[in-house]
């Protein structure tokens, strides 16, 4: 078992973030925010492919969390009616995968990172997770990003990352990660 790296710290800012409760159900940690769903957040992250890959960059330029800048997305058809869908690849261990709703939203992003799960998560998967998280709060501080990233347990030290799966809901939305054959996966969706 391995614990997985905390990310580096910014200087505390402070953040108007709504408080959640925490519920436990064996290995899993499901945070439920209490907070209204309002039609901004109810069923897609209310921005295009190309409005995400913008708020993702100004996200990287911000913290300054370089090697992540998305510079152009795969736009790709979907077999389902009226939607579609975007790839991005970072590198060969890290690539982005988003679905768009009818009305051409982004719905869900998912985050597949590849590598040795036997050792501690690294430097530019928690980035990218930690910017993802950004990108679907902006009123998040990178502070927060980090609280999102501790309530799913993924920071905890005796976590067996073979078999981790985890999440938290905050804001509308559902953070989420677990590692499934030896593949980290990172996915928010919209909570309806």
């Amino acid at each position: 078992m391995y614990g997985i790296l905390a990310l580096p710290s910014n200087p505390p800012q402070s953040s108007g973030t709504d408080q959640t409760e925490k519920h436990e159900s064996g290995a899993d940690t499901t945070e439920v925010d209490h907070a209204p769903l309002t039609q901004t957040n109810a069923s897609s992250f209310y921005m295009t492919a190309e409005e995400f890959k913008n708020k993702f960059n100004v996200a990287v330029g911000k913290y300054r969390l370089n090697g992540l800048s998305i510079t152009r997305l795969n736009m790709k058809a979907s077999s389902e009616q009226d939607t579609g869908a975007f790839e991005y690849v970072f590198n060969d261990d890290l690539r982005l995968v988003g679905k768009l709703n009818s009305n051409q939203k982004v719905k869900e992003v998912r985050l597949y990172g590849t590598g040795d799960v036997s050792e501690p998560t690294g430097g530019i998967l928690l980035t990218a997770i930690a910017t993802l998280i950004l990108t679907t709060n902006n009123e998040y501080t990178y502070n927060d990003a980090q609280e999102v990233i501790q309530d799913i347990g993924i920071l905890d030290r005796d976590v067996s990352q073979s078999e981790f799966d985890g999440a938290t809901v905050r804001n509308g939305f559902e953070y989420h990660f677990s590692i499934q054959d030896n593949v980290s996966i990172f996915e928010i969706t919209t909570v309806e």
